[in-house]
């Protein structure tokens, strides 16, 4: 069977039903591309083991450091250091955003909360 095409922002509108609910979109050996939509602002957190990667799809975001913002708009890539904590935050409504990390990865790291999700779903 030929891999499945997915177009994320078309799934995440389709699939995805609560903000910060990241839902995988396909394993790449040991990681996986999650695709979330973003709420107003989530847990401060820092992932000790994991660097994590964002591509934001549509929609800007924020992502909080301790020593301040860093803004990405739609197409903008960054990558967060493991150990560094961070805060992600749209800027616009449910902005959908791709993340590269880690099959393990905890979505809220350090920081277990009400916003932790232990089990994904899939696209």
């Amino acid at each position: 069977m030929p891999p499945r095409k997915i177009n994320l922002v078309e799934a995440a509108d389709q699939k995805i039903a609560k903000v910060f609910d990241p839902h995988i979109a396909g394993d790449v050996n040991d990681a996986q591309a999650k695709v979330a939509k973003f709420g107003e602002v989530f847990d401060w957190h820092a992932h000790d083991h994991e660097d994590e990667a964002f591509l934001v799809l549509r929609g800007r975001i924020a992502i909080d450091f301790r020593d301040g913002p860093v803004e990405l708009g739609e197409g903008d890539f960054i990558v967060v250091p493991r150990g560094v904590e961070h805060r992600p935050r749209s800027l616009t409504k449910e902005p959908v955003v791709l993340m590269f990390e880690p099959a393990t990865t905890l979505n809220t790291g350090n920081a277990k909360s009400e916003l932790t999700v232990s089990e994904l779903k899939r696209l």
